[in-house]
């Protein structure tokens, strides 16, 4: 037993700094936090779906709002200054990223879904990495975007608000250097 518990001393301080690296990363602007939009229930949108009309879409929930507002509060946790926060422009990207009030967000139509055929998953992909393909960023920058974009440039299928730190410059697939369960 007391072997076990040494072992287990010796290995936890081996699997925390793997998250906290990701962390310094992400703030040194050396990495960016992607992430899936939090909590919408269902899936895709509706045949009358119009982008700038939230009421054709599928939109967050209570307990999509409450995990985008958590979220808002992880990441300050992690930094306290100005965070660049872009997003897909489908209203539970933007609503996720708004709620998390961490200051002005930027549609971006990179992000936006392709799902059921309603963009270009290669290209987008493509064009995302090369808009990331420097080493550094300014500031720590968070992409909120949906499941496939997300699994196309990682390869994770995640969970609503489920988020990674990936490292610059970006590449597909990116290089994952920690994985966010949703708070």
């Amino acid at each position: 037993m007391t072997r076990f518990i040494l072992s287990l001393c010796l290995l936890l301080p081996m699997m925390a700094p793997a998250d906290g690296l990701a962390w310094t990363a992400w703030r040194e602007g050396k990495a960016l936090l992607i992430m899936r939009h939090t909590l919408a229930p269902g899936t895709g949108d509706p045949a009358n779906f119009t982008l700038g009309d939230c009421s054709t879409q599928r939109n967050l929930n209570v307990i999509g709002q409450q995990q985008a507002k958590a979220w808002g509060e992880r990441l300050r946790q992690h930094y306290s200054d100005a965070i660049q926060v872009f997003s897909s422009q489908w209203c539970r990207c933007l609503d996720t990223a708004k709620l998390m009030a961490l200051g002005d967000v930027t549609p971006m139509p990179l992000l936006n879904s392709f799902f059921a055929g309603r963009g270009d998953g290669d290209k987008q992909t493509r064009a995302l990495v090369q808009q990331f393909a420097q080493s550094q960023l300014a500031k720590p920058t968070v992409l909120v975007t949906h499941q496939v974009n997300f699994t196309a440039l990682t390869g994770i299928f995640p969970q609503s608000g489920e988020a990674a730190i990936i490292a610059l410059p970006l590449s597909q697939p990116a290089t994952v250097l920690a994985r966010l369960d949703t708070p």
